[in-house]
Formats: C-alpha cells, sequence, structure tokens
C-alpha cells in the first residue's frame, strides 16, 4: 500500500469525521434549548444534524456522552467569545459597564438555553449531575478570573470578590429572566446602574 496515499485517504476522513461531529454537537445544543434535556435523545439530534442514528452513537455512545459534549462544546464557544469580547473592552470611565455588559450577554442566547436546560435535566438525574457540576465549575472559575482582570479589582480586599461574583449572579438571573421575553430595555438600565455601583465598591475597597 502507498503510504502517502494511506494518509491522504486519512485526512479526509478525518475531516468529515470532525464535521459530523461538530454538526451533532450544534444539534445538541439546539434541541437542548428548544426542547430541553428531556427532548434531547440520540435520534432527535442525529435527524437535527442530518446523520444516521448509527454515525450519531459512533461518536457520542450513549445520550450522557452526548450531553455532556454539547455542554462542553457550550463552555469552549462561550471562552472563545469572552476571549474575543475582552480584545474590544475599552479603557476609561465607561470600562466597568462594559465589562459588566459582556458578562450579562455571555448569560443569554442559545447556548445560555442549552445550557440551563441540562442544568434542570441534571438537577433530577444524579449521574448527569455528578459530570455537569465540574464543567460548570470550571466556566464560573474562568469568567470570575477574566472580570476580576479586565476591572483590574483586588480581590485581597474584603468585599471584592463578593462584588464581582455578585455580578456573576446578577447575569444569570438577567438571563433567566430573558427566557420568557425580551428584556432588552430594562436590562441595559439595570446593567449601566450595576456598573455605578460595582464602581463604587471597588473604589471604597481600594
Amino acid at each position: 500500500m502507498d503510504t502517502a496515499s494511506g494518509v491522504s485517504d486519512r485526512e479526509p476522513r478525518q475531516e468529515r469525521s470532525r464535521a459530523t461531529r461538530a454538526r451533532l454537537l450544534d444539534a445538541a445544543v439546539g434541541c437542548l434549548s428548544e426542547r430541553g434535556a428531556a427532548g434531547t435523545t440520540v435520534g432527535a439530534v442525529a435527524e437535527r444534524a442530518g446523520v444516521s442514528r448509527g454515525a450519531a452513537q459512533h461518536h457520542f455512545p450513549t445520550r450522557e456522552d452526548l450531553l455532556l459534549a454539547a455542554l462542553r462544546h457550550i463552555v469552549d464557544s462561550r471562552g472563545t467569545d469572552l476571549r474575543r469580547r475582552v480584545e474590544s473592552v475599552p479603557g476609561g470611565p465607561g470600562r466597568t459597564e462594559a465589562v459588566v455588559q459582556m458578562v450579562v450577554d455571555a448569560f443569554s442566547g442559545t447556548g445560555f438555553n442549552a445550557a440551563l436546560q441540562l442544568w434542570a435535566g441534571a438537577a433530577s438525574d444524579p449521574a448527569l449531575r455528578e459530570r455537569v457540576i465540574p464543567l460548570e465549575e470550571q466556566v464560573g472559575r474562568e469568567v470570575h478570573r477574566a472580570v476580576v482582570d479586565l476591572l483590574g479589582a483586588d480581590e485581597s480586599v474584603p468585599g471584592t470578590r463578593e462584588a464581582v461574583q455578585a455580578t456573576l449572579d446578577l447575569a444569570r438571573g438577567l438571563g433567566l429572566a430573558n427566557l420568557l421575553t425580551d428584556d432588552g430595555a430594562r436590562r441595559r438600565h439595570i446593567v449601566r446602574q450595576w456598573a455605578r455601583m460595582l464602581d463604587q465598591a471597588l473604589a471604597a475597597g481600594d
């Protein structure tokens, strides 16, 4: 067998496999967002992705494997988006508001909706819950650290860590409120006011 030909044959197969996996993950996120964890089956995801059930099970042998991979996909996508957004955060007086808005935006959209549905499913599924919690803790740490760095906050100062964590909790709450109705106008006012309060809290600590 020609070695070069064998390598060239494998590369297209690997590319097709990666493309199929990506379609399945995107489909799983969409299913979670629209149907919830209960409606996100391997068959439903395979149909949405336009692949056979067998192909889906080749990549994700069990439903739990698929759900956890979908959550990891959400985490990775959120991390990529945060890194991109960080580069555009302005300096000066509007920086805190821009950082708060970035965090609020991170807890919105299809990915957040899908993660929320998975959290709800994991709450009544101990095995799934055990695997979901470490990923969610990772996300929390990454976003928290990004906010601390962007604000130049000193967490050795009493109250600073709590102020940053309250920002993340606020963002989750606003994301939850936005699931049923478009809460955009109210959210903008809250973001602006929270940024003022956060500035005051950080200045008091300094």
